[in-house]
């Protein structure tokens, strides 16, 4: 035994097996009876049923509203990761803990508490809507809802990056003469910006298929506020099986690039590391 490894689980085959098992019944099989189905379709009948106006508005929401989320996530969620990380202040654990609030919290529950903040008689609302901003039942409330469940995303992707970074570094550009925000555009930025752009590839690709916090506050009107998961949704209700099945592929394509993308950028963010 001296001079090999020890490792606590069964053997490569066993566990591989197991891991082949497990992905297969719950990602690949689902996946590929989905493509098979989408296969069933003509190709003039697939792209028909794709690019219908109301396809098209509901693919302008989806990935249009992801897009600011994500980016706005992008923004806010490094600085309260910065805040989170260098900063000790009362009530931090708290605050800490409430960035995972949108993983705990059932979306349909999120999505009835924004319809009712940001109605025109809500909290919030009440306020807002004389101002001219309208954020129930219009695209401003799916950005909110997507702002919402994204923000985990980018806050939990850039805290273990923050944690370890040395400020020996960024001391050593203080004594050099560099101010704050030469500091953070020469130094801090260029470290982080792979790991903020990670961030923002996961939250955008998580606002996609975003459903119950949206259905609620963004009041589903055709052509204006409807989502493409909610028209998938009124295809199947509708037993119109081929339509829902093209617009849940372009989904699906849509998701496996942005896959293929966070994959590349962890790869170019850890050749910017070593």
């Amino acid at each position: 035994m001296i001079g090999k490894k020890f490792s606590v689980l069964p053997g490569f085959s066993l566990t591989l097996g197991y891991t082949l098992l497990y992905l297969s019944g719950i990602v690949l099989i689902p996946i590929g009876v989905l493509v098979l189905k989408a296969l069933e379709i003509s190709g003039s009948d697939f792209w028909r049923l794709v690019t219908t106006d109301r396809a098209l508005a509901a693919y302008r929401l989806t990935f249009g509203a992801s897009f600011v989320a994500a980016s706005i996530n992008a923004v806010f969620g490094t600085m309260l990761a910065w805040v989170l990380v260098r900063y000790d202040f009362p009530g931090r654990r708290f605050f800490d803990a409430l960035v995972d609030f949108p993983f705990a919290l059932p979306t349909a529950v999120a999505g009835l508490t924004f319809s009712n903040l940001f109605s025109a008689n809500g909290w919030l609302g009440h306020y807002l809507v004389p101002l001219g901003i309208k954020g129930a039942f219009t695209p401003l409330g799916v950005v909110i809802a997507l702002t919402f469940v994204g923000l985990p995303f980018a806050v939990r992707t850039l805290q273990p990056v923050l944690e370890n970074m040395e400020r020996e570094v960024e001391e050593a550009a203080a004594t050099l003469g560099a101010g704050r925000l030469r500091t953070f555009v020469s130094v801090i930025g260029p470290a982080l910006l792979p790991t903020i752009i990670t961030g923002f590839a996961l939250a955008f690709a998580r606002a996609i298929g975003e459903y119950g916090s949206v259905v609620f506050i963004s009041g589903n009107l055709p052509y204006k506020t409807e989502i493409a998961p909610f028209l998938i949704v009124m295809r199947l209700e509708e037993y119109d099986y081929a339509g829902a099945v093209a617009m849940a592929v372009v989904l699906l394509g849509a998701s496996f690039v942005l896959l293929a993308a966070i994959n590349a950028l962890e790869i170019w963010a850890s050749h910017f590391e070593n």
